[in-house]
């Protein structure tokens, strides 16, 4: 195939969108901004980037950060292992590499939460080094560029692709290159019905000229997810709403939750429950309906609002006052439902 890249960077300069952390493309600043964008859209992503960075503008502010305020900070983007794997990947970057993150592919590799796309993404956007930076995006484009059918999810085509992207590279300006490819997929080389008519590829591309474009990349059917009842207490007292830290490990590790259980119960067995920590609840009318989809599975969240004097609380629970779910306590999107109006 003839090289895709001057015909890519061309269009990649006269179409890029303004992007914050592509003002100030530092280590630092892709490397929020890529892992914010694993599972967030650019647009939803901005202002969360903004913040972070404000409140954090470095690797040692990062590392330093107590974890509650971390987790405030994400709140709303979801997957908080992903923070979580920053915060450990700053520290060793302050222990091991003066507060810099390491201009090494494989330094950045090894550092938690840092996987190929993303070291790819930071060595070659703010340190220049010619090593490619594949995500669902680029597959996407390889796959229809060669008419190329291949599971997309296997290693072995993953690392096929990997070849053709860095054999296309032009390896005296790789982040562009990168960046572009990125943007292509984005934009124009979107799932589905991609916009060939404003695409720069599409005389190269072997998929448009087989009218196969909409058929790419092959991915397996996903497979079902885990449907979970989970009964919520949204107890309610004089001190503020009654509050439990989820386990320091597993989905949601260390966030804050109203009272929860991952299984159906009734009435009694809820009071039941809150009794054992000291909670004697009066119980209101029922909460409404809700759904919230994981990556593995799916809960299915009912419950009741109850009442409950001020009362001392056990190691791991809390009364968060109003002022204090604005500010301290991080709860997950699963219960926004219910948290909105407190």
């Amino acid at each position: 195939m003839r090289p895709v890249a001057q015909p890519l960077l061309q269009w990649f300069q006269e179409n890029k969108r303004l992007l914050p952390f592509r003002q100030e493309p530092s280590a630092y600043h892709i490397w929020v901004s890529e892992i914010m964008l694993q599972q967030t859209r650019v647009a939803a992503a901005i202002p969360y980037y903004n913040r972070f960075i404000q409140a954090l503008p470095d690797p040692a502010a990062l590392a330093a950060c107590e974890p509650d305020a971390l987790r405030k900070l994400w709140q709303g983007l979801g997957y908080y292992n992903r923070v979580n794997n920053m915060q450990k990947a700053a520290r060793r970057v302050c222990e091991q590499y003066g507060g810099e993150l390491p201009a090494d592919y494989e330094a950045l590799r090894a550092l938690p939460g840092i996987g190929d796309y993303t070291a790819g993404a930071i060595a070659s956007i703010a340190f220049g080094i010619p090593v490619p930076a594949v995500d669902g995006n680029v597959l996407r484009v390889f796959a229809r560029l060669y008419n190329d059918d291949a599971d997309v999810m296997q290693p072995a085509t993953k690392r096929l692709f990997t070849r053709r992207v860095l054999d296309q590279m032009p390896k005296e300006i790789p982040g562009p290159y990168n960046e572009a490819l990125m943007e292509l997929g984005a934009l124009v080389c979107v799932p589905g019905t991609p916009h060939c008519e404003a695409c720069p590829q599409a005389g190269l591309c072997q998929g448009y000229a087989a009218g196969r474009q909409a058929e790419l990349p092959v991915k397996p059917a996903p497979k079902a997810k885990t449907s979970v009842t989970v009964t919520v207490a949204l107890v309610q007292s004089p001190d503020g709403v009654l509050l439990q830290r989820r386990p320091s490990k597993g989905l949601l590790a260390g966030l804050w939750q109203p009272a929860a259980w991952e299984q159906a119960m009734t009435q009694q067995q809820a009071a039941d429950a809150l009794a054992q920590i000291g909670v004697p609840v009066q119980w209101g009318e029922a909460l409404p309906q809700a759904r919230h989809v994981f990556t593995h599975k799916v809960w299915h969240l009912g419950g009741w609002h109850a009442t409950a004097p001020a009362c001392a609380l056990p190691e791991g629970w809390v009364w968060a006052a109003p002022d204090q779910l604005a500010r301290v306590y991080a709860v997950p999107n699963a219960f926004a439902a219910y948290m909105k109006n407190l």
